[in-house]
């Protein structure tokens, strides 16, 4: 009996953190939707950008489906332990089974398909100084969206304020850049190139290289507590299996 309850009670911890990080993560998830968004839909506007390449800013979607997961997974196993249900400590080992194996799958994807997205970026980047070039100040939509990005992210251009030099914009206010590439008014090619006002790819690359570690600590942190729940579950689920049989 103090066996099995110092098992219910580790197995509540164990979830309970398994529910903080899935919050964690889905937070996290909902914060890479909201800032790629922008630059999402720039993707739209180019013409020639590679269609492969929008399926990046998807990994918010897995991150928030990750969570959320996790989430129920956690509140699911402090109920199983709670009540010491067989059916129930069972079937959430089974899904924190198949969860785990999805999440080394989908590691190992992300290692094998990295060439390939840095060779998408790359084509992307070339297709959207294009697109800058040609279309900024021209296209209402396609400006739209670059100025909102820019706002939004405090970045200037893919690259850097250079992205602009040529464009109809630039052009047409006898070589101003837009007003988030300078720190000073007016923008002017001095004051741009003063300022250092980061490109949007570089500054996206930026934020999410900081949270890498926050989010492989959480990873690893998780995958600890995944294993360790199915051994307890499933000890539970063995001791639970014969006081029922000899019941």
């Amino acid at each position: 009996m103090c066996c099995s309850g110092f098992l219910r009670i580790i197995m509540i911890v164990f979830n309970g953190i398994i529910f903080l990080a899935g919050a964690a993560i889905l937070g996290i998830g909902i914060w890479v939707k909201v800032n790629g968004d922008s630059l999402q839909k720039i993707l739209g506007e180019i013409k020639d950008a590679p269609e492969q390449l929008s399926q990046i800013f998807n990994v918010g979607y897995l991150l928030i489906a990750v969570g959320a997961v996790l989430v129920l997974m956690g509140f699911l196993g402090c109920c199983g332990a709670i009540r010491e249900s067989p059916c129930m400590l069972l079937t959430f080992f089974i899904i924190v089974l198949l969860i785990f194996i999805a999440e080394v799958a989908a590691a190992i994807m992300v290692f094998v398909f990295k060439p390939l997205v840095n060779e998408l970026i790359d084509r992307l980047g070339t297709e959207a100084v294009k697109s800058i070039q040609n279309q900024y100040g021209e296209n209402d939509d396609l400006t739209g969206l670059w100025n909102t990005t820019m706002q939004g992210l405090n970045c200037c251009g893919f690259y850097n304020y250079t992205d602009f030099t040529g464009s109809p914009f630039n052009n047409m206010t006898a070589g101003r850049y837009p007003d988030t590439c300078c720190l000073k008014s007016p923008c002017t090619l001095e004051n741009a190139g003063n300022a250092e006002v980061p490109g949007c790819y570089p500054k996206l690359v930026d934020l999410l290289e900081s949270n890498a570690v926050i989010v492989g600590a959480v990873a690893i942190g998780i995958a600890v507590l995944e294993i360790a729940a199915m051994v307890v579950s499933m000890t539970l689920y063995r001791k639970s299996s014969r006081q029922s049989h000899s019941a």
